[in-house]
């Protein structure tokens, strides 16, 4: 059972992300997206707050130079702030089911950032992973009509939100990754390995208070302190937004460090992408959403285009 400790890790955590979609939506619909936004992000921050202290004595990001704070801010602005806030509202517009589908654009839209941002190789290999996923995506999300034309069925707002979620969180893993780099060489010599270990929690931490400082502009952009206050008074809406925070940055994004520690990180990645067929039960039976063949032969198409970009 040890052997395979980072793989039964990294199905929690795709376990973990299907939850944090489904509070996400319930979250989003009772106190709307930009609220649960700032709400989920400030209790991201105290919990990482906390587990630093816990861990490295000091509860805020040690060591981080200038350059490291400027990248993770960029990638929570592109990752948190447009992919978040484009997520949270596909999914009022379309589900959490067809919002995860569409996240699998993440690692075709990591692929080219990379490329274009760090000059990593883009093999004909990703190339065809990247055409896989979109197949798998247009399967899904088109349908013949009477006419026999193809139309959209969905709504091309939400599919549009979904597709700036998907680029936002790949394009967003590139820059944090940039970050982390930056954050690393501005470890002193002989600091200690507890400082060291926690550096992707510091990391997160830093994008956490970028972002909810991006999502609070935001809303008062929009005069919605009120909305902020109504959101915090709904008992039902923080209920959902504190479990969001725990299935998602809490939960999810500290198992999901300790699967890619414990397995091999192409089949840990794949596990863990899992989340659009496992979300597909719990919105048949809760929501009563009727699943199409269709749908099933889209999502399966999508997982092996990922797969593809990890394993091959």
């Amino acid at each position: 059972m040890s052997s395979h400790l980072g793989e039964i890790i990294s199905l929690v955590v795709a376990v973990s992300w299907t939850f944090s979609a489904w509070f996400a939506d319930k979250a989003s619909r009772r106190i709307g997206s930009m609220v649960t936004n700032v709400i989920r992000l400030v209790l991201a921050t105290l919990f990482l707050g906390l587990l630093l202290w816990v861990t490295t004595g000091r509860p805020y990001p040690a060591f981080a130079s200038g350059k490291a704070w400027l990248w993770l801010s960029l990638s929570a602005l592109v990752g948190y702030v447009f992919g978040d806030f484009c997520l949270f509202n596909c999914y009022i517009a379309i589900g959490p089911r067809f919002g995860q589908l569409l996240m699998t654009l993440a690692p075709p839209s990591a692929a080219l950032a990379g490329w274009l941002i760090l000059g990593e190789a883009l093999s004909w290999k990703s190339g065809l992973a990247m055409l896989v996923t979109l197949a798998g995506i247009a399967i899904s999300i088109l349908t013949k009509g009477k006419d026999s034309h193809i139309h959209l069925s969905l709504p091309l707002k939400g599919i549009l939100l979904g597709i700036g979620a998907g680029v936002g969180q790949g394009v967003g893993l590139v820059l944090s990754k940039v970050g982390m780099e930056y954050y690393a060489e501005a470890l002193p010599a002989g600091v200690p390995d507890g400082v060291a270990g926690m550096l992707p929690f510091s990391s997160t931490m830093i994008r956490a208070i970028v972002g909810g400082v991006g999502f609070f502009i935001l809303l008062l952009l929009q005069k919605g302190l009120g909305d902020l206050e109504r959101g915090i008074k709904d008992r039902q809406g923080m209920k959902y937004a504190c479990l969001l925070t725990v299935f998602g940055p809490a939960l999810g994004v500290s198992l999901s460090l300790m699967a890619v520690r414990y397995a091999n990180a192409g089949i840990a990645s794949t596990l863990m992408a899992l989340t659009p067929v496992l979300i597909l039960l719990p919105d048949a039976l809760i929501n009563k959403h009727v699943i199409k063949a269709k749908e099933i032969l889209g999502v399966l198409v999508c997982m092996t285009g990922v797969a593809m970009f990890f394993l091959l």
